[in-house]
């Protein structure tokens, strides 16, 4: 297979570009294209066999359920067999945006999608570029993040074709993506209402749109990860660069490193370069929304250099540091590992 790219505008998505696209999707193909939170390989999800290949596309364990987008609200109901006034109310408030609602499924969504659970994750994109794609193919469509299984997530065009092309038919280029981080993941069929996924919707985000009680307390990052996954994102291992990875858990501890001749850092707040060996590779990004949009170009950009070693400074928690935290707690080993 020959993966081919096309350029598409962001702003005004070309509409034979969309139509060619939407074509290779009707017919059971995968075609790449940018949310605003990551680029995602996409397949009709109600076409078992098209999901089927993502799966083998990307190396992905079956039992690792997907995330299907929609067009809108209307267009979700139609794959739920419930919809509650909290998933309105969350839906009026939140979407088009980087939130995924757990809710019972229909029939409709095969259970490969869902790894054969009873549920699925719906969310609505939004990037006009993934909205007209799934307008023009009149179904919802599975779209996992479209990388090898565990690697580093894309946010351009050049990271899907470096780890999928000859896998894939087709990507869409519409640039970087905007907000960096995989969606918020939300389980509206347990009571109270949980996030299995931190994302850059947080819990205090969250929170008015539940009666007191409604909504769990935030999901504690060191939780132990569940041996069959509810949602994607919650394997141990994610995230990952080729490169060994370790973490610290401060910049302080960055000095404890005994540095390899060819290593990198990141980090989010200053360090003091003075202090490290000169031929170490820095990345700093000590704002938090920056750090979650840059997140994964900084560890593609450290995996494409040849070093011996990464190592991250774990920024602190809180806010949209703890769905920062959570990638790269997936991502890489404690240093004492």
């Amino acid at each position: 297979m020959k993966t081919r790219v096309r350029a598409v505008d962001v702003d005004h998505p070309e509409p034979e570009i969309i139509e060619e696209a939407a074509a290779i999707l009707s017919q059971g193909g995968l075609v790449a294209f940018a949310t605003e939170t990551v680029y995602g390989l996409g397949a009709d999800a109600t076409n078992a066999e098209a999901v089927g290949r993502i799966f083998e596309a990307k190396g992905r364990p079956s039992f690792n359920p997907l995330i299907v987008h929609v067009e809108g609200v209307a267009h979700a109901r139609t794959f739920t067999a419930a919809w509650t006034e909290s998933a309105q109310r969350l839906a009026d408030r939140f979407w088009p945006g980087p939130l995924t609602l757990i809710v019972p499924k229909t029939p409709a969504i095969p259970a490969i999608v869902t790894a054969g659970g009873p549920s699925v994750g719906l969310r609505v994109p939004a990037p006009k570029v993934a909205r007209a794609l799934i307008a023009r193919v009149d179904a919802p469509l599975a779209a996992p993040s479209a990388n090898r299984s565990n690697r580093i997530s894309p946010t351009c065009a050049e990271h899907v074709l470096a780890d999928l092309d000859g896998r894939i038919d087709l990507i869409l280029d519409s640039g970087p993506t905007t907000v960096g981080l995989e969606s918020t993941v939300l389980d509206l069929t347990s009571a109270p209402a949980r996030i299995l996924r931190p994302g850059p919707i947080g819990w205090h985000d969250l929170a008015p749109s539940f009666k007191k009680g409604d909504l769990a307390g935030p999901t504690s990052p060191e939780a132990r990860p569940p041996d069959r996954p509810s949602s994607p994102g919650m394997l141990a291992v994610h995230y990952a660069p080729r490169t060994r990875a370790l973490r610290v858990e401060s910049v302080r501890d960055v000095l404890d490193v005994a540095w390899p001749e060819r290593a990198g850092v990141l980090a989010f707040e200053r360090l003091d370069r003075d202090r490290l060996p000169e031929h170490v590779v820095v990345i700093e990004h000590p704002d938090p929304i920056g750090a979650a949009q840059n997140l994964y170009a900084s560890l593609h950009s450290l995996d494409a250099q040849g070093l011996d070693l990464i190592v991250v400074a774990m920024p602190p928690p809180g806010g949209v540091w703890d769905a920062v935290r959570d990638r790269l707690r997936r991502a890489t080993t404690p240093l004492e590992a």
